[in-house]
Order: structure tokens, then C-alpha cells, then sequence
């Protein structure tokens, strides 16, 4: 029968040290079993580092440099909140650099710089909440899935290593590996509106949320809207400011569209009730705030978008922006929005110029949010009557960061954007994961003039 290989005996005991004699199967002094000592290997290769042949990746480019410069709004014609005529700006606009391909690949990330999160226990608390709502004023969905029954269920299987089993708090059985949030990707299609929204590449969470929707007007004319929410990271639980605001503004506006009410003006009173919400959650009972006495109050921005037949209306409250890319190419894109920002305030007071005041290190400093802690509610609005089909685009400064100025950003929207704007949302965000994805990433299409009711996208 097969036997196995005898082992040499080693110089030494392994358990007391006694030097041994050759051919000793135990040893005299402490009687350890020589023959569980495994053999030392015959060789002991080695690696080359950079050995010629080994073809390495070409380092990444460079792609720090001079920020473009800042895109004001055009002159698209328009009223602000008071019915005054808008005034007219030339497009300012730094040069079109040729368009990158975009890719959806995500590049893989250190298990030790960007660890996968646990579950946010607050979702699921609160599973049986849906995110449809449906009735006589229209349809909205809202970013938050995680929240929807049909959602909440966790993976079976760890995104790490594909074999554990994830137990009821988020964890790999296995390697203990915590699983993505439901909140980390994001997509919603309501007929012709779609909207994306994405972790980014360095946030720990998403913090933004957005919602989207459709109904009709009294006399039958449909209208869309879109949300865009982004909670400000250096406050408290902004992913739940963000996605309170959104949800609240949603539902006002699906109640006042209906009814009759002007767009632009619910559309002021939808940027009040999202700030009440945020305002609400930073009610805490005393207790609460004995524990976590430096805490600030919940806060997030919000920009948002109103699509007739005939009338696009914007509102928005911080540095959330929206764009208007026409169809025809050949037209010019304009930048709908203005920051509540610190160099935008620097400029409108004449104090510096864009170039100076975009580069200052304060220029994103926000001057104004939604929250129980801002200086004081100034909800934004302006409507428009474009005179050729496009489409508008809702965002965060997650994507405007890589397209800032109306004519970048009309580069990087598909050319089908209109008819495909799910898609079309995707790209987007594709870019921006592309360009570096510093900050999460949200971002919403509505094309004008509003399709027929029904009208879904190709």
C-alpha cells in the first residue's frame, strides 16, 4: 500500500529546543513526535518588483487645472417672483472642451477608504411606508426605494465576498462585511420624467433624494415636475433633510396643480412646506439634545422644476441649479438658476469679478438653505416660455461641478435626451462618476414642451 514520504528530522526540537541525532523519531528530552514537523521547502523563490516585461496601467491623467468659469443665466425670456421681466445677460462661457466618453463602469474602491455602510436603521423602521402616491392631484415617486416593501428586503448574498449569508442588521455572516444602503443608487421614470441619483465615488452615504411626478391641470392640460434635494453635510442627518424636503414639495405641489394654482406661485409655496419639514425634524425631545448638545439642526437645498404645455417654471432655494438645453443644438442653453452662494453674492454686490470670486476657496459656501437654522426662508421662482422644444435639467452641484456653465452642459446631454430621459439621466451621472465623483450625484430631466398626457419616454 501507498505510504506516506518520511521527513528528515530537523537540527533542533521544535517544542523544547534539544539539539537532536540524526534518525531520532522523538525526542529525548520533552518525547515531541518528529514526524509532525513538516519538511522545510527545498527553494526559496523570490519576486521581482518591476521586472521589463510587466505591462502596468499608464497612470491617470492629470485632471486638476483651472476651473471653468461660472455660466450666469441667459437671456431667456422670463419673470422672478414678482412678475418682473428678467433681466437679460449675455452668455458668458468658458471654451467647449470635446466631449469624453462616458463610462458606467465604476472603478473599484479600497475595502479600507471607502467601506461599504451598514443599513440605515431609521429605513428600515419605517418599510412600510411606499413611495407612490397616487390620487385625483397626480402621481410622484420619490427617491427613497428602500422604504418601499416591495425593496426593503436585503441581499442574500454579501457584496464582498459572494458566499456569506447577510443577517438582519446588514452584515456578511461570513467576513462581516457591511452592505451597501439602498440610497446609494437610485432611479425613477414617471412618464416622461426621470431622475438618477448616485453615492459618488468619496461620500460614505447618499445624502441627496429627489422625487418625480405628472399630473394635469383643470382644464386637462398635463404638467411634470422634478425635486432635486442635497442635504448639507455638515449638519445633522442631512440625508433625512434631504429627503423630507423633497417628499414635502412633491405633495404640495401634486395638491395645488390641480386646484389651479398658478405654477410659480405653488411652486413658492411648495419651497415653504419643504422648508417647514426639514424645519420639523429638528424638534427633538430635551432628552435627545442633552446627548448631542453641539449638534446643529437638519439642513439641505432644494431646486425644483415645474413642465406645462406651454409655461416651464424653476424655484430653489441654495446652490442646486437648473439648466435649458434646447433640442436644436444650434440654439443657446442657458442656466435658469442663480447660487445662493458666497461668490455669487461677492458678484451681484460688485464687490469682485466671476474669475476672482469662483476661485476664492469660500466661492461654494452656501448663503442660503432650508433648515430651523437659516437666516431667513427666501424661496426663489421664475417662470419661462421657451420658444422651442428642449429639455430641463435639475440638479446638484454632484454633476454641475463637471459641466458648470449652460454650454458644458449642453455638451454633455445626449442629443435624444428629450425622448430618452432616463437614459439621458444616466449619462449624466456616468460623467460625473467619470470626472472624479466627489460628492454625490442627482440629477433630473423634464422635457418641454410637456407630452400629452400618457406620453411616456422612447
Amino acid at each position: 500500500m501507498s505510504q506516506m514520504p518520511q521527513q528528515a528530522a530537523p537540527a533542533k526540537c521544535p517544542s523544547c529546543a534539544e539539539p537532536l541525532e540524526s534518525g531520532d523519531l522523538f525526542c529525548g528530552a520533552c518525547g515531541y513526535d518528529l514526524s509532525a514537523v513538516p519538511a522545510e521547502p527545498q527553494d526559496h523563490p523570490t519576486l521581482t518588483m518591476g521586472a521589463s516585461g510587466v505591462a502596468w496601467p499608464p497612470p491617470e491623467p492629470d485632471s486638476s487645472g483651472p476651473p471653468s468659469a461660472p455660466h450666469l443665466p441667459t437671456d431667456l425670456p422670463g419673470t422672478d417672483s414678482g412678475g418682473k421681466p428678467l433681466p437679460g445677460t449675455p452668455p458668458h462661457g468658458s471654451p467647449v472642451s470635446p466631449a469624453s466618453g462616458v463610462r458606467f463602469d465604476r472603478p473599484p474602491e479600497p475595502d479600507d477608504d471607502y467601506a461599504l455602510q451598514a443599513p440605515d436603521p431609521r429605513v428600515a423602521a419605517s418599510a412600510t411606508e411606499t413611495t407612490e402616491n397616487t390620487g385625483t392631484a397626480g402621481t410622484a415617486e420619490t427617491a427613497e426605494t428602500s422604504e418601499s416593501a416591495e425593496t426593503t428586503e436585503l441581499p442574500k448574498v454579501c457584496v464582498a465576498c459572494r458566499a456569506g449569508r447577510v443577517d438582519g442588521d446588514g452584515y456578511c455572516e461570513n467576513c462581516g462585511h457591511a452592505q451597501p444602503r439602498e440610497r446609494d443608487h437610485m432611479e425613477q421614470e414617471v412618464g416622461p420624467v426621470a431622475a438618477v441619483s448616485d453615492r459618488g465615488l468619496r461620500h460614505h452615504r447618499n445624502e441627496d433624494a429627489f422625487t418625480v411626478g405628472r399630473t394635469a391641470l383643470p382644464d386637462g392640460t398635463p404638467a411634470m415636475l422634478a425635486v432635486v434635494c442635497d442635504g448639507v453635510s455638515s449638519a445633522t442627518r442631512p440625508d433625512e433633510a434631504s429627503l423630507a424636503a423633497s417628499r414635502a414639495a412633491s405633495e404640495a405641489l401634486l395638491a395645488a396643480l390641480p386646484q389651479g394654482t398658478h405654477p410659480q406661485a405653488a411652486m413658492h409655496e411648495a419651497i415653504v412646506v419643504a422648508s417647514q419639514a426639514v424645519n420639523a425634524l429638528a424638534e427633538e425631545p430635551p432628552a435627545a439634545r442633552e446627548h448631542s448638545p453641539h449638534q446643529n439642526a437638519p439642513a439641505c437645498t432644494i431646486v425644483a422644476s415645474i413642465v406645462t404645455a406651454g409655461l416651464l417654471v424653476v424655484g430653489w432655494v441654495g446652490d442646486s441649479r437648473a439648466y435649458w438645453v434646447p433640442v436644436d443644438r444650434g440654439a443657446p442653453p442657458a442656466r435658469l438658476t442663480e447660487d445662493d452662494s458666497w461668490a455669487a453674492q461677492m458678484v451681484a454686490a460688485g464687490l469682485m469679478s466671476e474669475a476672482e470670486a469662483y476661485a476664492d476657496e469660500r466661492a461654494h459656501a452656501i448663503t442660503g438653505w432650508l433648515g430651523a437654522d437659516a437666516y431667513e426662508l427666501e424661496p426663489h421662482t421664475a417662470s419661462f416660455k421657451p420658444d422651442r422644444p428642449g429639455v430641463v435639467v435639475v440638479c446638484t452641484d454632484g454633476l454641475w461641478n463637471y459641466a458648470e456653465s449652460a454650454e458644458e452642459m449642453s455638451e454633455v446631454v445626449p442629443a435624444d435626451a428629450a425622448v430618452r430621459p432616463l437614459h439621458a439621466a444616466r449619462v449624466l451621472v456616468g460623467h460625473a462618476l467619470d470626472g472624479g465623483g466627489h460628492d454625490n450625484v442627482t440629477v433630473a430631466l423634464l422635457p418641454f414642451p410637456a407630452p400629452p398626457q400618457g406620453a411616456g419616454s422612447a
